[in-house]
């Protein structure tokens, strides 16, 4: 091969992850065929760094090491130095943070990965300080003690790192589907194992840090609407509420940050990410149905707005994420003083806000006191009146004059899908027709990004990166389905989900017609075909296949994609039995596929039935309302029954069971809310 320059090659990269450090002195390579060939033809070992845009400890390694002459010296000397965007290559990252579980070490980001010339992990950790502190040995102390015992026992390294990567082989790309199983019995059984986790003061998992866990609460909230278990339910809505008045929720411009470092939602890790806030809006859609609790539906609408103030991008699509520090410190962006709200609000007003709202400042935090609601919310004004919502947007305005933290804008289209699907359902829901607008409008941005067919899974400026993930095509299902769901003419919609879903089986379907793999067949760079089976911050890839395999089947009446839907829960199941955690997304798919729920809405006068449907949202029911303007015609429900589509009435079906028809809106209403 011809030799790459020695030089850093992240200058043309499309990741604004990859451009932060382009002007290291590392002679950092982006994870290509290249830089593999590279390693192999000089055959030293690789330094696999993978972080992303956000990440607070990621910068910090960054300034102490990657900036350092001395240290990139060392790492040009002694390695093949690869850096790689977790968000941009979530095939990479999975791979690698997989082998250092196996190692025994706990994962995060930075990831810092050793790795033979052919690619096979053989250790590795996370954040290495530049100098030996918290008692982590200096990052420069470990590339010389990786690369003595890399000269003197490099046959035992690579023994070592076949078997590793042998195990994760196993792990990732498995092909055991294991006996059938009630996906209801599992679901259930595991709810109960998260519920004897959830910390019954401050709601959540027990323990710091604290994340929101969406596939963690999806599972408790299944358990209520399958099985009834009202306690489920209870810690889902409460860890949710605690949340929404912790310091990880920004109470003046909306939005959830990515977790507390502390075990009440008090002071966050101040980096917010696009797919957390996506998932809140759903979660707190359902607990407002279910509640009437005007807080829900606030915290919606001020997430709303941020999404669509500090996320939506020029081209109409969702940027990935708003970085956790500005002017060189974490946080500083959204902290404030008693004196800087008393400017802003004046003293009487600012009185006001602080009975409603406490500056916190536990002694393990040195910045700025951090601004959460008051922990007992009777003692001061509800912060849904207008009074608060006035100032909280004079407060905006006033930190708009801030210097902002960085936006990572690319726009990561598995992400983008998921944001779609959820606005369009909060538009229904909330009757925001503008909000079910900016969802068509990204949509259509992500569509015209396609090539020969084939979605791109991230998109910056004029950069496309293909191929993308089966997650990708299974997010896009989704907004496309959800799309159908809210627009007077669903048949576009549905045409292009038919398409993806063809173009997910050709390049994304395993051989036994059971599943589907994470990465595209075509994917030439990656040492394992990995499945995507565990959850990370949102469900995995696989859950998703099978929640959009079902959705879509429903909505087109197409019985054989259901059937294969059901078979791909059943053998993710048997596949991940064994799997302790990153389980719920697989685990809450399959219970749906098992037991979906069909609505279909027929005849004119139909408008009072269509209300009532969008007041009740379902992540396990599909809506279908049928033109009441069309010609009469015969439609075949689940349970075999034949419906008159000319005759005004709605039509609940669980699983092959079908309910009486309602009549009435108002009876339609009663039937929702007794099966949700």
């Amino acid at each position: 091969m011809t030799a790459l320059p020695s030089a850093n090659l992240l200058a043309d990269a499309a990741s604004p992850y990859l451009h932060q450090h382009a002007a290291n002195p590392v002679h950092w390579r982006p994870w290509s065929s290249a830089a593999l060939a590279e390693a192999a033809a000089l055959q030293r070992p690789i330094l696999l760094s993978v972080g992303y845009a956000a990440c607070h400890w990621c910068h910090v390694m960054a300034h102490e090491s990657f900036e350092d002459e001395g240290v990139a010296e060392v790492m040009n000397r002694l390695f093949v130095n690869i850096k790689v965007d977790r968000e941009e290559r979530p095939d990479i990252d999975q791979i690698y943070m997989a082998a250092l579980n196996a190692m025994g070490e706990q994962g995060g980001w930075p990831l810092t990965m050793f790795l033979t010339p052919e690619g096979r992990p053989f250790w590795g950790g996370t954040y290495f300080p530049k100098e030996a502190r918290y008692g982590r040995p200096g990052f420069t102390d470990v590339l010389e003690a990786v690369a003595a015992t890399w000269r003197n026992k490099r046959a035992e390294l690579e023994d070592s790192a076949a078997a590793l990567t042998g195990h994760i082989d196993a792990q990732l790309a498995s092909r055991r589907s294991g006996e059938a199983a009630d996906p209801i019995i599992i679901q259930e059984s595991y709810a109960g194992v998260v519920h004897s986790l959830i910390d019954a003061r401050d709601g959540g998992i027990r323990g710091a840090p604290k994340f929101p866990n969406a596939p963690l609460m999806n599972v408790l909230r299944l358990s209520w609407q399958q099985g009834g278990v009202a306690t489920h339910r209870d810690a889902m809505i409460d860890s949710l509420r605690k949340m929404l008045a912790g310091g990880i929720y920004d109470h003046i411009g909306g939005g959830l940050c990515r977790y507390s470092t502390d075990a009440t939602w008090l002071v966050p890790h101040f980096e917010k990410m696009l797919y957390d806030n996506a998932q809140l809006i759903d979660l707190a859609g359902w607990a407002y149905a279910e509640t009437g609790d005007e807080l829900f539906r606030y915290r919606i609408e001020e997430t709303m707005g941020w999404l669509e103030r500090e996320m939506q991008t020029e081209s109409g699509g969702f940027a990935s994420s708003l970085d956790a520090d500005s002017e060189g410190e974490e946080g500083r962006f959204y902290l404030w003083t008693e004196d800087e709200i008393g400017n802003v609000l004046g003293k009487a007003d600012a009185g006001r806000f602080l009975e409603a709202y406490e500056l916190a400042q536990p002694a393990e935090w040195e910045g700025d006191p951090v601004l959460h609601r008051r922990s007992n919310p009777d003692c001061g004004p509800a912060d849904t009146g207008p009074d608060i919502q006035a100032m909280k947007r004079r407060l905006l305005d006033a930190r708009g004059h801030r210097i902002r933290p960085g936006r990572d804008d690319k726009v990561l289209v598995d992400w983008n899908g998921t944001t779609i699907a959820v606005l369009a359902r909060a538009g229904r829901q909330f009757s925001r027709k503008d909000w079910i607008e900016t969802a068509e409008s990204a949509f259509r941005f992500v569509t015209e990004s396609e090539r020969d067919g084939r979605l791109p899974h991230s998109i910056l400026g004029a950069e496309r990166l293909f191929p993308c993930m089966s997650a990708d095509y299974a997010a896009m299902i989704e907004a496309a389905v959800s799309l159908a769901e809210a627009v007077a003419d669903p048949a576009p919609y549905i045409a292009r989900a038919r398409r993806w879903m063809q173009a997910l089986d050709d390049w994304h379907g395993d051989d036994e017609g059971t599943g589907h793999y994470f990465t595209a067949s075509d994917a030439a760079d990656v040492l394992i075909r990995i499945r995507g089976d565990s959850d990370d911050a949102v469900p995995s890839a696989t859950a998703r296949i099978i929640l959009t395999m079902t959705r879509l089947a429903l909505l087109t009446g197409d019985d054989a994609l259901h059937r294969r839907a059901v078979n791909a829960a059943d053998a993710a199941l048997g596949r991940t039995a064994d799997q302790r955690f990153g389980r719920a997304g697989i685990i809450h798919a399959a219970a749906i596929a098992h037991r979906p729920k069909k609505l279909i809405i027929a005849g004119p006068e139909n408008t009072g039935f269509v209300s009532a449907t969008n007041r009740y949202p379902d992540g396990s029911r599909t809506d279908i309302v049928l033109s009441p303007t069309g010609p009469g015609s015969d439609v075949v429900l689940p349970d075999g029954a034949v419906i008159d589509t000319a005759q005004a009435g709605a039509f609940l079906c669980i699983g092959q069971r079908c309910l009486p028809p309602a009549r009435k809106a108002g009876e339609l209403e009663t039937l929702l809310r007794s099966e949700r």
